[in-house]
């Protein structure tokens, strides 16, 4: 099994870091996790086109998670030489933005099935709603569904991956729960969005720290990731975004509190488990 982060940022525009999105890949399974901007130019640069998805699980609904959803959708559908149906899962109200997002995408729909004699329907997408308990199988995997606490945000999951005896959680956004701490015991790899708390807190900016509040910090993922007894921590979705030469340091935030090797770094970093 391959954990790539196909995307490290944040809401906030980065040159260097596209938004929320981790792609998982094992036996023949190809799975993206969220759609941050940018996750499809970074797809290509893991090497993987958009038609061999097989999937797409959604942590929650913040707009940084499915910034790219049309073009997911629709790139998919136009890349692939024959209909191919494609099924996003996703927590309560997944299935209403997905409707939304193909209801915005009807005009493009109608001017390439105009416009391609080879084209005779629109993409062919099932939208799957999901609740923390549920299990369910994508392929090859296996994929159990855990609670997570983004409050005010609700509901918000996380996924548990699993393939040919190996697994990994991704967690989404959130703090620390028990949900959280179910999902992932005993997983190979436990991803996590991560904020520095002491540096947040040296913006004087209201909307910036009130954050705070519902991320799990550097030091937090560390304790869960201990407490559940996973295999490797790897870290994402870093707010601020880790500047270079930065990366030991946050590193050994985690490592204060986690024994085991600790995963971050740039978009498309990879770990193999």
């Amino acid at each position: 099994m391959r954990v790539t982060l196909l995307g490290t940022g944040s809401p906030i525009p980065d040159a260097r870091r596209a938004g929320p999105s981790t792609l998982v890949t094992a036996d023949g399974l190809t799975v993206l996790v969220d759609c941050g901007r940018g996750v499809l130019m970074r797809l290509v640069a893991a090497g993987v086109l958009p038609p061999f998805l097989d999937g797409l699980l959604i942590t929650h609904l913040h707009s940084d998670h499915i910034t790219d959803l049309g073009d997911v959708i629709t790139t998919r559908w136009v890349m692939s030489p024959m209909p191919r149906p494609f099924t996003i899962f996703g927590p309560p109200g997944i299935d209403e933005v997905v409707r939304h997002t193909l209801a915005s995408l009807a005009p493009d729909v109608q001017y390439r099935l105009d416009h391609h004699p080879d084209m005779h329907e629109g993409p062919s997408v099932t939208t799957v709603v999901v609740n923390p308990g549920d299990v369910f199988t994508l392929g090859s995997a296996t994929i159990t569904v855990g609670e997570t606490d983004h409050k005010p945000v609700e509901p918000t999951v996380a996924f548990r991956i699993e393939v040919g005896g190996k697994s990994a959680v991704l967690g989404g956004d959130g703090v620390p729960c028990a949900g959280l701490d179910q999902l992932c015991l005993g997983a190979d790899a436990y991803v996590q969005t991560v904020i520095r708390d002491d540096l947040v807190r040296m913006v004087p900016m209201a909307r910036f720290t009130d954050i705070l509040d519902y991320h799990s910090t550097v030091e937090q993922a560390g304790q869960t990731a201990t407490k559940a007894g996973v295999g490797t921590l790897v870290l994402t979705h870093y707010v601020p975004a880790i500047q270079p030469g930065q990366e030991g340091e946050w590193r050994s935030l985690a490592a204060a509190h986690f024994a085991g090797p600790i995963v971050l770094g740039d978009d498309l970093t990879a770990v193999d488990i």
